[in-house]
């Protein structure tokens, strides 16, 4: 089984390196990291090339910044591991924990997996109350609409295998990704399972980039991705729908 590890990147000098290391050191050894640089300007894009370059499967450049959704679209194309999973650059998901995202995917039991902050027992950061009620509600929308029952929405990681990450075409450029990637799995009618992960939340100063203006547009994304969009659907579900046995099988 090969992992490969998609790292949207963008302003992250001071974590990048520490992120790959913590890949590197995870109990999944067979990983192919790929780090998807959105056109940094704090000096990340020059740490990649003078040192990170060597210790990773692919660095790509985006020209000019786009979005985590950008990033990630151009992370997974590239992806040849069987699961595929999302690592933000910095130090809020913790890479050791990769065998509990994966474990449902490899039992056969999933095609998608979501790590949940809210569930089981393990550390969770006290951060920001009202980030915490947004998250609540817009997971709340979204499962009223796909009528799925997740606990985190929102959350970074998300393991997926990667026939059925490549069948979906990703419109969003910025954080409209997790809403629309929830959408368009539960369309699939993909087998969805929820693992309790941890937590290592960080503040604004610390780095932190969601707004409040990407809790708009994850409303607007809901909506649309889950009313509208059908076209589309129908293209990924045939494609799923002709590989759903192989991937089953696996």
């Amino acid at each position: 089984m090969k992992l490969s590890v998609v790292i949207p990147c963008f302003n992250e000098i001071g974590t990048i390196g520490q992120v790959v290391e913590a890949i590197k050191a995870s109990p999944v050894k067979n990983c192919e990291i790929i780090i998807v640089d959105d056109c940094s300007t704090d000096g990340t894009r020059e740490l990649l090339k003078k040192k990170i370059e060597l210790q990773v499967d692919q660095v790509i450049y985006h020209p000019r910044n786009r979005g985590k959704g950008a990033a990630l679209r151009t992370g997974f194309a590239a992806a040849t591991g069987d699961i595929v999973i999302v690592q933000d650059a910095d130090l809020e998901y913790d890479p050791q924990e990769y065998p509990i995202m994966i474990q449902p995917i490899l039992d056969n039991k999933a095609d998608v997996v979501f790590g949940s902050r809210f569930q089981g027992g393990r550390p969770h950061r006290v951060v920001y109350y009202w980030h915490r009620v947004g998250n609540g509600f817009l997971t709340m929308l979204s499962n009223m609409f796909t009528n799925i029952n997740l606990t985190d929405m929102e959350t970074c990681y998300k393991a997926f295998r990667r026939e059925i990450i490549q069948a979906i075409k990703i419109q969003e450029n910025r954080f409209g990704f997790e809403p629309e990637i929830t959408a368009k799995v539960a369309k699939m009618e993909c087998r969805i399972y929820e693992v309790g992960i941890s937590y290592y939340g960080r503040t604004y100063k610390e780095g932190k980039k969601i707004g409040w203006k990407d809790g708009i547009r994850a409303i607007w994304c809901i909506i649309k991705y889950n009313l509208f969009n059908n076209n589309e659907f129908l293209i990924t579900s045939r494609y799923y729908a002709s590989n759903k046995i192989q991937a089953i099988n696996r």
